[in-house]
């Protein structure tokens, strides 16, 4: 299969230096498509971009015909697609926010990109309860037809991945580097996944690395292909509040589970309530303000669809707020070591969660 002679021309127009998305649609809304671009004489290209950006159009990028070809080999691979801003199975739902990508290399189902979809995101360091939550909440959306999008982080992100992928709805994955690319390297067997079940969406041209500017960037995706927003733990300065900033300007609900007071992975969830962003604390919360026809699903959040279980007398003794070891000692008048002993084997049945400092917080 060759690249089509359009494509070529649109992967050179990538690959131009200090060509990026703005300046890309500004030539295209003047010339028309980029083989119109690349065919203009340099004064015409000047009265759109500078001398030296016009100088650098009229040359073939270098390593061009290296990238042309990775580029081939890449889309040769089954289920491997590139879609450009002219394309038809472009997504509508990306043509309608301020900065739409130029191309989209996409691995996977490239049915998911039109979806009914739901971007779930939070904190890469996140709790016990968070994961939990964000792979039921996750899990749930997914039964109902919903996919989730998300950003194959850690924390958060890969439980939403994993959740979503139990459910017919399945899930997105947008990265922050080339599509040939599995950052971070943990996540490797999830990509293969996703790649399988799901798809696997990026904007940055193959072998792209890691690159911090491009994390953040990425996150407009994530909420563009979405009807909605659902952070689930997030710190006051989190990225995730990026993507609930970036889904609020792109016209999209933003949805929040509230949390401990104490916890500072809560902050950021609080902040976003107070802003105006919708308190859910079940699926069903997000389901019924999308007006989403979903099939009835028995998956419940874990954390929220828990009755109260059997506990005993030291459960009893702690809440969903952080407690001290020396607290809990003087308010259950147990020993020390007998304590710790317990305290492990609630821990191990997933009752409690360890924090630092000698802390404990229930949860379930």
């Amino acid at each position: 299969m060759d690249l089509r002679p359009d494509l070529i021309a649109w992967l050179r127009l990538e690959q131009t230096p200090g060509v990026g998305n703005e300046t890309a649609r500004r030539l295209l809304s003047r010339f028309g498509l980029p083989e119109q671009i690349f065919a203009a004489s340099h004064t015409a290209l000047c009265e759109v971009v500078s001398n030296k950006l016009a100088s650098a159009l009229l040359a073939i990028p270098a390593d061009f015909q290296q990238q042309t070809d990775k580029t081939l080999a890449w889309q040769e691979q089954p289920d491997n697609q590139i879609l450009t801003l002219a394309d038809a199975g472009y997504p509508r739902s990306l043509l309608e926010i301020p900065d739409p990508p130029l191309m989209l290399y996409v691995k996977g189902r490239l049915a998911l990109l039109e979806a009914s979809t739901v971007a779930v995101v939070g904190s890469r360091n996140a709790t016990v309860q968070g994961i939990r939550n964000a792979e039921s909440f996750s899990e749930a959306l997914s039964s109902a037809g919903l996919c989730i999008s998300s950003g194959l982080a850690a924390g958060i992100d890969t439980a939403a991945h994993q959740g979503a992928l139990r459910g017919p709805g399945s899930t997105i994955a947008v990265i922050g580097t080339g599509a040939d690319i599995v950052y971070p390297a943990r996540n490797r067997n999830l990509a293969h996944l996703i790649a399988e079940g799901g798809c696997i969406v990026s904007e940055y041209s193959l072998s792209t690395p890691a690159l911090a500017p491009n994390f953040p960037r990425r996150n407009r995706i994530i909420s563009g292909l979405a009807r909605g927003v659902l952070v689930v733990e997030a710190a006051a300065q989190s990225g995730s509040l990026i993507t609930a900033r970036m889904a609020a300007e792109q016209g999209r609900e933003v949805f929040a589970i509230p949390g401990s007071i104490h916890s500072p992975l809560s902050k950021g969830c609080h902040q976003l309530i107070r802003q105006g962003a919708k308190l859910v604390e079940s699926a069903q919360d997000i389901l019924e303000e999308l007006q989403f026809q979903h099939v009835t699903s028995s998956i419940q959040p874990e954390s929220l669809a828990l009755t109260e279980p059997g506990v005993h007398g030291l459960l009893r003794q702690i809440n969903f707020d952080p407690v001290h070891m020396d607290t809990l000692a003087s308010s259950t008048g147990i020993d020390i070591a007998s304590l710790t002993s317990e305290l492990l084997n609630l821990e191990l049945n997933g009752q409690l969660e360890a924090l630092p400092g000698g802390y404990y917080r229930r949860l379930a």
